[in-house]
This record gives C-alpha cells, sequence and structure tokens, in this order.
C-alpha cells in the first residue's frame, strides 16, 4: 500500500483500506473520537486522539488486519470477539462499530479504563453488543464464561508474542482466530513464538505486513489457528506467562 497522508481526510484512509463504513459507522468512528476528548480531560486513556494520531495510528491500524472480516455479508456475521488489553477501547470498538453483527468482549484490568471504555460503548450506542471485564486475562482464560467461546481474540500492543499467545489461544472456540498486532517483526520473533505454540496446540497461520500511511511506521498482523484443545494448563496462573514466557 503507498502511504497516504490523512490531510486528505478519512475517506483517502478509507479508499486504501479497501473499505467503506456507512454514514452511521462514519458518525460512530467520530462520535468515538470526541468521546476519547472527553475522557482524556478526566483520565490518561491514550494520546492518539487528534488527526493522524486517530484515524491513522487508531482507527486504520485496529481495521486493517480485520478487513478480510468487514468484506460484504461477512460484516453481518454474528461472530463472538474479544480484546484482551483493550486499554481505551482499541482495537475492540474499533471492531464493534465496523461489525454490526458482532459480539465483542473488552478485557482490561485497570478499572478506571474499563469504566471509561464501558461509558464509551453505551454512549456510542453499541451497549448491547460490547461487554467490559475488569480481570486480568489469565483469570479470563480460565473462566468458563470466557474459555474456549470465541470466533477471534485480538490484542494488540500487550506484550511478547509468546505471552500473548497464551493469553488468545486458550479463549478460541472450535475453528476460531487469534489475531496479534505487532510492529516490527524479526525470524527471531516468529522462531520464538512458534516453539510457545506448541504446548498450546496452536500453529502461525499467516503473517501479513503493512506501511501505515503518512510514514507511521510497519506493522504485522499475525492469525493462529488451534490444531487441537488447548490444555486446561493455559493459561498459566496470573503473572506466570509474561515471567516465564513459553518456549
Amino acid at each position: 500500500m503507498v502511504s497516504t497522508p490523512a490531510s486528505d481526510g478519512p475517506q483517502a484512509l478509507w479508499q486504501q483500506l479497501g473499505w467503506h463504513p456507512s454514514p452511521e459507522q462514519q458518525a460512530q468512528f467520530e462520535a468515538l473520537q470526541e468521546q476519547l476528548r472527553s475522557w482524556n480531560s478526566r483520565l490518561n486513556l491514550t494520546r492518539l486522539v487528534e488527526g493522524d494520531d486517530y484515524w491513522i495510528a487508531q482507527v486504520f491500524d485496529s481495521l486493517w488486519p480485520l478487513l478480510p472480516l468487514l468484506q460484504g455479508e461477512r460484516a453481518e456475521a454474528p461472530l463472538d470477539l474479544i480484546d484482551v488489553g483493550t486499554g481505551g477501547g482499541f482495537p475492540g470498538l474499533a471492531a464493534a462499530i465496523a461489525l454490526p453483527g458482532a459480539r465483542l468482549t473488552l478485557v482490561d484490568s485497570v478499572g478506571r479504563k474499563v469504566e471509561a471504555v464501558r461509558a464509551m460503548a453505551t454512549a456510542l450506542g453499541l451497549a448491547e453488543r460490547v461487554q467490559v471485564r475488569c480481570e486480568r486475562v489469565e483469570r479470563s482464560g480460565q473462566s468458563a464464561q470466557c474459555r474456549g467461546r470465541y470466533d477471534w481474540a485480538l490484542a494488540r500492543a500487550v506484550a511478547s508474542a509468546p505471552v500473548v499467545a497464551e493469553y488468545l489461544v486458550p479463549l478460541l472456540a472450535p475453528g476460531g482466530r487469534a489475531l496479534l498486532y505487532r510492529g516490527q517483526w524479526s525470524p527471531d520473533d516468529q522462531a520464538a513464538l512458534e516453539k510457545a505454540l506448541e504446548p498450546l496446540k496452536a500453529t502461525l497461520e499467516s503473517c501479513r505486513r503493512l506501511e501505515l500511511p503518512a510514514g507511521r511506521g510497519i506493522r504485522h498482523a499475525l492469525v493462529l489457528a488451534a490444531t487441537g484443545p488447548c490444555p486446561r494448563t493455559y493459561p498459566r496462573a496470573v503473572g506466570i506467562p509474561a515471567k516465564q514466557p513459553l518456549g
């Protein structure tokens, strides 16, 4: 893809993405930006609120790995997605806007962020499809409400890939996929991830690379697929995946 400055407006970004929101969805993205501005005045949710920071580094970066789900009738499919470590609501809230048939679960361990994201979802008219959980993801992965339930499990800027894989794979329903948003990605990174996936009974299905518009950097989207039921051992107790990464 060729870099396109955000000064050309969101329409140029949609053109580059290969997907265009409906007028209602465009209004929701604009309303989400206003919500972030409002909440940032009370709580430091994110610095990525204005101009390119919002439209490219938040919205575009959240949606480009999901492009196969945004096309045609698939956008209306009743999918279940979970966003782990949602922070200020990305990619979860952007996905909820772009996928009107999907149900989203957004997980974060910081109570004030969870409060803000829940309020933003309500303000955007998404409350019926967006559930927000305040807990560590290791607990989500062992919870009967979350384990083995989701068509897609997402994590953006959370931890190293082996750690994130341990968070996400236990959440997948049969046939589900995990999506890891990464920046730079090397052969050594891939080797470490593939080694970590062995005990999780999962494999690296694809790795896509993209240069974000307006020189916003290189991104990689890694898709993981389960090869069998994830052992009940995983995810391990709170804090252990980060301290003792698999592989």
